[in-house]
């Protein structure tokens, strides 16, 4: 008897975690003002010109151009001066009628349409409200995909969800997945995707496998809808998928038609959207994406094989600039290095134990994964004349590096991934720390400027949402609710790892005795 109250305790603390992830993700969304995302105004212009009001948005002078409210324009009116608020905002007209003409917008397809034609849907006359409301959206979507995918995936592979997703979006992927970014979507759909076609191709029953289905098309609608990048990622990612699956039977080759029907439609984006000739002919020469700016002193006074050689050895620093090591925002936000240490050690350490469990599948995935992140940026980058540093951004590969913490969580075979205690406390306080401390930070850049240190946020605040509870509790209870997240999603992996492992012991030992 004393077993069901434990079981019913564990089930309550780890329904729990639906919520506390909310109210993480939305502590970010409150933590940066309008405009706070790289090239917001220009993916907010494009927002409002999906709408089809022109109340919003009209025809310019040009197909290149439209009239658009100047107050979306110009939100971002703090970038690039870290020691400055948000407080500009404030003298903004955000009730002008008033159009402006700009060319800053989707209006000749680089981008792929479908994230701005969803996130219109929350354009109303209010700018802010409406931006609030699509960060919201994107966290709820974000956290509902990952808990269904939590129900479905069989025991054996929630490690990789649940890891692979606290383990790789620190600082930056949670700054994305509740940001108005189109680059939120890239991460979360091909973070999935491949989750998603393992549990589809896992299924044992019909009512899991069409919801594991269902999770596949949209996964792989938000990535290739949302960046051209994206689309090619999420198409590798239902490969690797495929590959781990791989049964020569009748029922994975069936099975198989749903991944290769979903490449399809990601190629249709990929191919539709003009951002990505980019990684065929490099960024040099052209606008670095919608900023419009030149590499600053391109590749100095390397070329040829010696540029190849700088961005061959030095692209790991886009890697590490997912851990916090790059600014946020408009590359003016700054993060203390510890957050990079406690994010990257939390990243390496869980990385380490989950290459116990490795077969040759795993291992490729993990190499092919592994190149591309290593080959891809090298190769855009020299293509266009650039080093690191220039025009390609950490956010840019940041989908493929939640796809390979996912891989290395990964449980292939008997062997169970599992924690030590001391291990678990200690991944526990790392990643804990570092959402305190990011968070902090992200809140007080925007809020006084960074000119301003101290611990309390509420003190001489310049800038913050109307109408919200204030900065120190917004950051109270973010960093209390992430912290609970991770200490219960760490026990229920541990307590389902002892579990697995007792299995074992118990089939090994019925083995021994009917030898």
């Amino acid at each position: 008897m004393s077993g069901q109250p434990r079981l019913r305790r564990r089930f309550r603390l780890i329904a729990l975690a639906p919520v506390l992830a909310l109210l993480a993700l939305s502590a970010w969304a409150f933590a940066s003002p309008m405009g706070a995302a790289p090239d917001d105004d220009y993916h907010l212009v494009s927002i409002w010109c999906s709408t089809g009001n022109e109340a919003y948005c009209q025809p310019g002078s040009t197909d290149a151009t439209r009239l658009v409210p100047p107050a979306i324009l110009e939100s971002p009116c703090y970038a690039f001066y870290i020691d400055d608020s948000a407080a500009c905002q404030n003298s903004l007209d955000f009730e002008a009628g008033e159009l402006v003409e700009s060319k800053r917008g989707n209006f000749v397809g680089a981008y792929p349409p479908l994230y701005y034609s969803v996130m219109s849907v929350f354009v109303t006359p209010d700018e802010h409200f409406s931006v609030m409301m699509m960060r919201l959206f994107n966290s709820i979507l974000f956290v509902a995909i990952t808990t269904a995918l939590y129900v479905l995936l069989p025991r054996a592979r929630r490690p990789a969800l649940v890891w692979g997703w606290l383990i790789t979006t620190l600082p930056l992927g949670v700054f994305l997945l509740a940001s108005n970014n189109p680059s939120g979507w890239g991460v979360a759909g091909v973070g999935s995707a491949w989750l998603a076609l393992l549990s589809f191709y896992d299924a044992r029953t019909p009512v899991s496998r069409w919801a594991s289905a269902v999770l596949v098309v949209i996964s792989v609608l938000m990535a290739a809808g949302s960046r051209g990048d994206a689309a090619l990622y999420v198409t590798g990612a239902l490969g690797v998928a495929a590959i781990l699956a791989f049964a020569n039977t009748k029922r994975f080759w069936l099975s198989t038609l749903l991944p290769l029907a979903m490449a399809v439609v990601a190629a249709a984006f990929f191919l539709s959207a003009r951002q990505t000739s980019s990684g065929v002919n490099g960024f040099g020469g052209q606008e670095a994406g919608p900023t419009g700016e030149q590499a600053v002193a391109a590749a100095d006074n390397l070329g040829g094989f010696g540029l190849l050689v700088s961005n061959f050895l030095n692209v790991p620093s886009l890697w590490v600039g997912s851990f916090g090591s790059w600014p946020l925002g408009w590359l003016d936000t700054p993060l203390p290095e510890a957050v990079t240490f406690l994010a990257l050690a939390a990243f390496v350490g869980i990385g380490f134990v989950g290459l116990s469990t490795l077969d040759w599948r795993k291992a490729t995935a993990i190499a092919g994964v592994g190149f591309v992140l290593w080959a891809l940026p090298t190769y855009v980058l020299t293509q266009g004349g650039d080093r690191v540093g220039e025009q390609v951004q950490p956010r840019y590969i940041l989908p493929l590096v939640v796809l390979l913490g996912g891989l290395l969580v990964l449980q292939v075979g008997r062997k169970r991934f599992a924690l030590g205690r001391v291990q678990t406390i200690a991944i526990v306080l790392s990643l804990s720390a570092a959402y305190l401390v990011a968070l902090h930070m992200t809140m007080r850049r925007y809020i006084t400027g960074n000119d301003a240190p101290g611990w309390n946020l509420n003190a001489g605040a310049e800038w913050f949402w109307s109408g919200v509870p204030a900065p120190m509790i917004v950051w109270g209870v973010g960093s209390l609710a992430f912290a609970a997240l991770v200490v219960i999603l760490a026990r229920e992996m541990s307590i389902s790892a002892a579990a697995a492992a007792e299995i074992d012991h118990n089939e090994k030992t019925t083995e021994s005795v009917s030898r």
